[in-house]
């Protein structure tokens, strides 16, 4: 088996996914959209994006199939299976539509924009971004103040899925620090190496920088 991936905001969750589990995969650096690459993956996952677990049988795509289809065969509880497994639903449900997609738009202006010459950074689009988040906050927040992950005392792949784009925050900027318990919780899940730093041992080149700010 072999994990396609980069080091962009989905790509890394699910190497994160695998690095936690242990998984006993291939891990091989990917970029489907740059020149001349199209044809090598277009029959992998017909959208061109990352990651995509190549299987001797079949490919799969999108992170949270991976994180499913890893965890299962590991034998995990990261993906629940029991009665715990509707909330855990709701919770990657609800953050892709919430809490993630609000960093996703923040860190879409501030940082993938800049990084790859795609247009300026829309600050009406940033501050439309950060009221999301804020909205978004408030309730993980009360839903994280009296538990250590999620769904309680445990880990699962909702508390990765909803962190998604934390690790992007030095660019992004959200505000965690206006919510305590959001902040333990993401300091918890920095606190697990395969989480903190995903990529270490890998191939995995860096980001394109983003460019230096104007003085004067």
């Amino acid at each position: 088996m072999k994990l396609y991936y980069s080091r962009n905001p989905n790509p890394r969750l699910a190497v994160a996914v695998a690095r936690f589990l242990n998984s006993e995969i291939e891990f091989e650096f990917a970029e489907p959209m740059a020149p001349g690459q199209s044809e090598r993956y277009i029959s992998l996952n017909p959208n061109l994006l990352l990651p995509i677990l190549e299987r001797s049988d079949r490919t799969l795509w999108e992170s949270d199939a991976i994180a499913c289809w890893l965890s299962r065969r590991a034998g995990s509880n990261l993906w629940r299976t029991d009665d715990d497994e509707p909330e855990m639903i709701r919770w990657i449900s609800w953050a892709k539509e919430n809490f993630v997609k609000a960093c996703d738009i923040v860190h879409w202006e501030r940082g993938t924009k800049l990084r790859y010459g795609i247009g300026s950074c829309d600050n009406e689009m940033v501050e439309a971004g950060l009221r999301k988040f804020h909205k978004a906050a408030v309730i993980l927040e009360s839903e994280l103040r009296d538990r250590l992950w999620l769904l309680g005392e445990a880990i699962s792949f909702a508390d990765f899925r909803m962190a998604t784009f934390l690790p992007f925050n030095d660019v992004a900027g959200v505000p965690l620090e206006d919510y305590p318990a959001i902040q333990r919780w993401s300091d918890r899940l920095n606190q697990i190496d395969a989480w903190r730093d995903p990529f270490r041992g890998l191939d995995a080149p860096e980001l394109p920088p983003l460019p230096l700010k104007r003085t004067g």
